[in-house]
């Protein structure tokens, strides 16, 4: 039994003894002590809570407050980008999908719709109906033997390591039984990624974990004998993430366990510090040259990379690279600098990255310009949880989105934003093993799956009530903006999108001459 369990029991033995100046077992320690015992042996058998299987008794304080608490108000706010977490409204939204709750509000909307900043989409009156299995896309352009039928919707990198193993297999079940992908983040790709049969996305970062060899550098070898698996659907090779652009990955050493080290091929007793950057390329062509390479070895499966723009003369490069090769991947997935994780550098987290939307308009941009949209999918991520959210993405530009934070609270993440010290007392990220156990995967991945099919039946709700067959048929016009209080303008005009072929030759738009003339094929410096 817990810790805690015996905690609370001693307590009520105490004070009961201090109350009638002895311990006497009898009708009132039934009355007092006997219900302490029922409830903690309940809470560690049910499976439904973590917080009250790890912490019996005292984990239902939690449930107490928020019955007793005013109403939640069930609208959602889409976060903003400064990197906080989410609002108690917005992880309602995500537990209720999660739980197949009524997610319906009364009284109207919840905002001002005066205020600036507030977005809609407008509705038509020849309404269409729209199916949710529907909503699925293929990455995978010339160069590729096997396409990746994919939803629209599937799980960002999350490394194991980082989560526990119980998060990683409820996840992956909740792919399998949801029928969407599972990013496995740069940490490597273990067995708990493998066991429950979901659709696999393996990344590749810096560290080459899973792919690397006694000296840490990239593995021919290692990469070719995971990324052939069946499971393994498509390969990312992570340039940066959001959370911390230019900074490698970090494992504090409090988390690593003899498993992890083993996977990853690292020591236990220190940090684990992935590099900022690529040994095995360090020029655009020769990344495109090991982006070949990597689709060579795995078969000709779908490849593809992950970055938050920083310099867009860098991005225009490996655009210059994709031309003057003819190589290019089968997607690129833009991550927002308000990106999360569950160790960064507060300085990082809050002012370096471009935002996703900005990075995700700019790298759509970029790619029609050079004429390469219909060869290169485009996905995002960075804080997306609702139908809105989705809708808003794929008319700015994006084919697809990743989501973490919102998986994360399907998977009953509280943000107690311990996620850096091992002591996550939902059992999702952590790898105390007392803690793990209070996850139970069955019910966790039934969660996960719910919330990926309710959030998908919204999205095809709201594209049919626009008048839209499809998510394909959604442009940036759709997606109108309160930019003051009398002013409202579609994202059409409040950022430029560019023509096909734009940035093929000169003279280019003004925007992008200055990037365009210090872009280089051979080199990411000037």
């Amino acid at each position: 039994m817990r810790r805690e369990f015996w905690i609370v029991f001693l307590l009520t033995v105490a004070l009961e003894a201090i109350f009638f100046k002895e311990w006497r077992p009898g009708l009132w320690s039934l009355i007092l002590v006997a219900p302490v015992g029922v409830i903690g042996i309940r809470d560690i058998f049910q499976t439904k809570h973590a917080i009250r299987r790890n912490f019996p008794v005292v984990g239902n304080f939690r449930y107490l407050f928020e019955m007793i608490r005013p109403e939640i108000n069930q609208y959602f706010v889409e976060s903003n980008s400064d990197g906080t977490p989410f609002s108690r409204e917005e992880r309602s939204v995500v537990y209720q999908r999660a739980k197949k709750q009524l997610d319906t509000l009364p009284f109207g909307t919840q905002r001002d719709v005066y205020d600036t900043g507030y977005e809609w989409v407008n509705h038509s009156i020849l309404a269409e109906h729209v199916d949710p299995k529907g909503l699925r896309f293929t990455i995978g352009g010339p160069d590729c033997k096997y396409p990746y039928n994919s939803s629209i919707l599937n799980i960002s990198a999350m490394s194991f390591g980082a989560l526990s193993k119980n998060a990683i297999r409820a996840l992956n079940g909740g792919a399998k039984d949801g029928g969407f992908a599972h990013n496995t983040g740069e940490g490597g790709l273990s067995h708990y990624h493998l066991e429950m049969g979901g659709d696999i996305i393996w990344q590749i970062g810096t560290g080459y974990f899973s792919a690397r060899d006694h000296d840490g550098r990239f593995s021919d070898a290692e990469f070719s004998k995971r990324a052939t698996l069946p499971q393994v659907k498509m390969i990312e090779l992570k340039i940066s993430q959001g959370a911390k652009p230019g900074h490698g990955g970090i494992l504090p050493a409090a988390k690593i366990t003899e498993e992890i080290s083993r996977i990853r091929g690292v020591p236990m007793d220190r940090d684990v510090l992935s590099p900022p950057s690529h040994s095995a390329f360090s020029t655009p062509v020769e990344m495109m040259n090991f982006i070949q390479r990597l689709r060579e070895m795995s078969g000709g499966k779908p490849v593809g990379f992950k970055l938050c723009i920083g310099k867009r003369r860098e991005f225009l490069s490996i655009c210059k690279a994709m031309e003057k090769t003819g190589i290019t991947p089968d997607y690129i997935d833009i991550d927002g600098g308000e990106g999360g994780t569950g160790a960064a550098p507060l300085e990082f987290s809050n002012h370096v990255g471009t935002p996703e939307i900005e990075g995700l308009i700019f790298a759509h941009n970029a790619l029609v310009g050079f004429g390469l949209r219909d060869r290169v999918r485009v996905l995002t991520s960075g804080k997306v949880t609702t139908g809105f959210g989705l809708i808003k993405r794929l008319a700015l530009g994006a084919d697809g989105v990743y989501a973490a934070r919102a998986f994360m609270l399907a998977l009953g993440c509280i943000q107690a934003l311990r996620c850096n010290s091992n002591h996550c007392p939902t059992g999702v990220a952590t790898q105390d093993s007392k803690l793990v156990a209070g996850l139970v995967v069955t019910d966790k991945r039934r969660r996960v799956a719910a919330y990926h099919s309710e959030t998908l039946r919204t999205v095809a709700e709201m594209l049919g009530a626009m008048g839209l067959k499809s998510q394909t048929e959604l442009r940036p016009w759709h997606i109108l903006r309160r930019v003051s209080p009398l002013e409202i303008r579609h994202y059409g005009e409040i950022f430029e999108y560019l023509n096909p072929g734009s940035l093929q030759r000169a003279p280019f738009p003004k925007s992008y001459e200055r990037a365009m003339q210090t872009a280089r094929a051979d080199s990411f410096r000037i």
